[in-house]
């Protein structure tokens, strides 16, 4: 081989090693180090440079300038490999193990030290870059610099690395990062840089930095039952102690902080149009299905008392509760049950509730929830599916049903628009007499332009933290307000831009509201069914409910204080005792709402592996505020019933209804595994399964996925109302299942890296 060819090729030898956090509490360096820097102010807020080369020479120039001995030159020659490739020699940087085991390399930040010859002494310089910037395979959305160079014969305490290691541990922690983003100015920097070093120093102060990251922790890891003696209510009683120090905070945690009334106004705007337009929607379906025992009105009142019950008296806030599409087909059996049976649906629907809240009473009191131990990210993933499948499946029957209506009717197929033009008189008065009413195209063609533009607006608002353009401030703004902008949009277009085209409009029945249920009117067989389906009405609260706190209580959320899956259990018991009395929709924790009030109230930093974008949770402000807010603007909305909530096209609604199916998709790793099938193999994300599994099984645990999630979706939406009520069964079936069944199908050691239980049940 010819040297001439291979010249500007050079080998470069890499080591990584770890090394200890600073102990500040009995290092004294660490305290010096953070003083003599606050002394020297060598800091550089929002630097607008974009390239390594410009941001060093920034920050070399700063601390260079009163050190005459030392050029430009040699100091880079320290930082850098050599002159041909910009890489620095010596550098730390955060590391943590994913849920699985990997390496997630924390990206937002880099310390790059080295010792010189020609300088007098040591010198740190923070750079916070107004727009994160790409500086290497393992710093591609870098935004805080922290540079240090020292004399090559200081003392060992004093030298490069233990300096460098100084500040690495204040920049570790993404809470801290968090708070010296949203610093305005240089002094207040400095400020949160001194009270981290407080916190951590501990002494007279508890060290709140330690504690937190104990907190997220033991947040997840929860207490298994084991041989621990049972004692009826110790669950309930056990969650009550965990939540009940942190009630005050659940309050105020919503309002303290930087950005903290930003997000919590964003989460209440989003969570009233998510719980808002359901209602309309599932309120008109309950109107069909009851002949208008239930209404959309009727579901406003149960989704402001229900939500208000639960945030205000509920173990875990973050879980929002609402009427869904498999209550709405259990309230159909209901209907059909007691039309055979020939009694009053209320009543009936009443009994039933009032049965289903008494088995969730004993299921709460003997700790029934334990059982939820059994459910893996397997479990939750099929169920997480299957809601994204029913709000697809309601979003599509609405406009096949516009489309059957309005244009693939007998009139429109009479008309022949060449024959109409030749026998119609010149002013056209017989034209709606061969048009009739049900043949209107133009009304399907609007809906689907609705709903496919709602879709549209609204997943690119919430996908436009990923976009370059804007500020990051701005790309953010839009992502918290992407629903309701969405909906605006499209609704003002359907119901004004589009006014000469006559949408479907729900109607409002006047009713008294809370009028007891005649439950004397029930005959014993009657009272027999209902106890019946009040059992399996049970079990569907019961994995409904469980499998949303479990999804909420991710420790990927680095959620502080602990679940309640009892308690939960018990406060949406009582809720659904008030509303069964009163004839009231049923509620309970709903997906996709839940985890996405949890993104919402969320602190979010974009992280970059091998040109994979993928989102980590900093921290969560949980509060109750947002729900409390959000729930008493659906109450006052009771006085926007029917107008002007009733412009609303229903195209809109069902855009809203695929918005949540897609954006409940991020994170899911069934929908992941199953993109792989149609992925180019060398663009395959560098999940953890993906090294530890063979593609061939991968492929085989989704298959076996895909087909219980088939069989939920056949019974969930079988023609046969009765067929529908083993539903509940079903979805306790999944757990059997996967522990029983699948280890004879598939190594146990490939379901642990698919399918690693991330949730446990106290």
């Amino acid at each position: 081989m010819s040297d001439a060819s291979n010249q500007d090729i050079t080998l470069m030898y890499a080591s990584h090693e770890k090394i200890p956090k600073k102990d500040f509490r009995h290092e004294v360096q660490a305290k010096k180090d953070v003083a003599s820097f606050l002394e020297m102010a060598q800091l550089m807020l929002d630097m607008v440079e974009t390239s390594l080369q410009d941001i060093l020479d920034t920050m070399l120039e700063r601390i260079l300038k009163d050190e005459t001995k030392c050029t430009m030159a040699s100091a880079k020659s320290a930082l850098f490999t050599h002159d041909s490739v910009r890489h620095f020699t010596k550098t730390i940087q955060g590391t943590s193990e994913t849920e699985y085991g990997g390496i997630d390399y924390d990206q937002s930040w880099i310390c790059a030290f080295a010792s010189v010859t020609d300088i007098k002494k040591r010198h740190v310089a923070i750079a916070r870059l107004q727009y994160p910037r790409n500086l290497g395979e393992t710093s591609q959305e870098v935004q805080f610099i922290v540079l240090v160079i020292a004399p090559r014969k200081e003392k060992t305490m004093r030298n490069a690395l233990e300096t460098a290691r100084t500040f690495s541990t204040l920049f570790m922690y993404p809470e801290v990062r968090q708070e010296l983003l949203d610093c305005q100015d240089e002094e207040e920097f400095m400020a949160t840089l001194k009270k981290t070093e407080e916190d951590l120093r501990g002494g007279e102060k508890t060290d709140r930095r330690r504690i937190k990251m104990e907190a997220i922790k033991s947040a997840a890891a929860f207490e298994r039952p084991g041989d621990q003696k049972f004692t009826p209510g110790a669950g309930v009683w056990g969650d009550l102690k965990r939540r009940a120090p942190h009630y005050l905070s659940d309050f105020t945690d919503g309002l303290k902080g930087r950005r903290s009334l930003h997000k919590l106004l964003s989460a209440t705007v989003f969570l009233y149009f998510a719980c808002v337009l359901p209602s309309i929607a599932f309120g008109t379906l309950n109107e069909r299905n009851t002949h208008g025992d239930l209404d959309v009105k009727k579901v406003f009142v149960s989704q402001t008392l229900g939500g208000l019950m639960f945030a205000l008296f509920g173990g875990q806030p973050l879980v929002i509760l609402q009427t869904t599409a498999p209550l709405a087909l259990y309230t159909k059996i209901i209907y059909e049950f007691s039309h055979s049976l020939e009694v009053e649906f209320l009543p009936m629907f009443g009994l039933v509730g009032l049965f289903s809240s008494a088995f969730l009473f004993i299921y709460a009191v003997f700790g029934l929830s334990r059982v939820m131990k059994y459910t893996t990210r397997s479990t939750e993933e099929i169920f997480a599916l299957f809601i994204v499948v029913a709000y697809v499946v309601d979003a599509i029957r609405s406009l096949t049903a516009d489309f059957y209506t309005h244009f693939d009717t007998e009139g429109c197929k009479f008309v022949n628009l060449t024959a109409l033009n030749s026998s119609l008189p010149e002013n056209g008065s017989s034209v709606h007499s061969v048009l009739t009413d049900n043949c209107q195209p133009e009304r399907p063609l609007l809906h689907m332009i609705l709903l496919l533009g709602t879709l549209w607006v609204g997943i690119t608002l919430y996908n436009c933290t990923k976009s370059p353009y804007l500020t990051e401030g701005k790309r953010e703004l839009l992502a918290d307000y992407a629903l309701p902008i969405a909906v605006v949009f499209n609704g003002f277009m359907g119901s004004y831009a589009f006014r000469a085209v006559q949408l479907e409009r729900f109607q409002v029945q006047e009713r008294p509201m809370f009028q007891m249920v005649a439950l004397d009117s029930l005959h014993p067989t009657a009272m027999v069914v209902a106890l019946g389906l009040g059992f399996c009405l049970s079990l569907l609260f019961f994995m409904d409910q469980n499998i949303s706190a479990a999804i909420v209580n991710n420790p990927a959320h680095k959620l502080k204080k602990g679940s309640a899956y009892h308690l939960d259990l018990l406060v949406v018991a009582a809720i659904n005792t008030v509303l069964s009395l009163f004839g009231l929709p049923w509620v309970h924790g709903a997906l996709p709402h839940s985890p996405l009030h949890v993104r919402a109230l969320a602190d979010v930093e974009v992280r970059v592996d091998q040109g994979h974008l993928y989102p980590i949770i900093i921290r969560v402000r949980e509060t109750r505020v947002a729900a409390i807010l959000s729930h008493i603007l659906i109450g006052l909305s009771l006085l926007l019933l029917p107008s002007p909530l009733n412009y609303i096209p229903q195209a809109v609604l069902n855009g809203l209804f695929l918005f949540m199916a897609v954006s409940s998709l991020t994170g899911n790793q069934l929908f992941e595994r199953l993109m792989l099938l149609v992925t180019e193999q060398s663009a395959y994300p560098p999940n953890h399964y993906i090294r530890r599994v063979p593609l061939g099984k991968i492929h085989l645990w989704s298959f076996s996925q895909v087909l219980q999630l088939g069989l939920l979706c056949g019974l969930g939406f079988a023609p046969l109302v009765y067929l529908e009520m083993v539903f509940p069964l079903v979805i306790l079936s999944l757990m059997p299942i996967r522990h029983i069944l699948m280890p004879r199908i598939l190594d146990p050691k490939y379901i642990e890296a698919l399918d690693a239980a991330h949730t446990d049940f106290q």
